[in-house]
């Protein structure tokens, strides 16, 4: 049985519904999945897993979450070859070039780890609607299968 981990940083709690629709679909897709909040998880965790996921806001003009800064370093100093990883975060338009930007940079923190990109990363607007829950669905579906491969 393949093992998965959802870690989300959330305000609004978009976030933390981007990744509870995630788990969600793991779990449909036969994973054993464990889902934590940032400031709650040591990175490390991700080497007793599968499928790596992360889910995050952008705040302000590009910023890391704040209590997802140690979390986001630790990760860059951790070999997780061999494993599956995949990035996804809700964030608002609003912001221009800076939206979702979190995203884009947790993707590369984990390229720096060693994983592979199990599917495209995936920005939401604001709250998942029906569109967006397809959208997560399917990243689900696509890292289920990369892992598996």
């Amino acid at each position: 049985m393949l093992t998965a981990h959802v870690v989300f940083a959330t305000i609004t709690g978009n976030n933390e519904d981007v990744a509870d629709i995630v788990t969600e679909k793991l779990e449909d897709l036969g994973c054993q999945v464990t889902e934590t909040e940032i400031s709650q998880t040591d990175a490390a965790e991700f080497q007793q897993a599968d499928i790596c996921v992360v889910c995050a806001y952008t705040y302000d003009e590009g910023s890391l979450p704040d209590e997802g800064l140690d979390f986001y370093e630790d990760l860059q100093a951790l070999d997780l070859h061999g494993k599956t990883f995949g990035v996804a975060g809700s964030g608002d338009t609003f912001y221009g070039e800076y939206y979702n930007t979190t995203v884009d940079h947790f993707e590369a923190a984990f390229r720096q780890t060693g994983a592979t990109l199990g599917a495209p990363s995936v920005k939401i607007n604001l709250e998942p609607d029906a569109a967006a829950i397809t959208q997560l669905d399917a990243f689900a579906t696509q890292l289920v299968h990369h892992a598996q491969a």
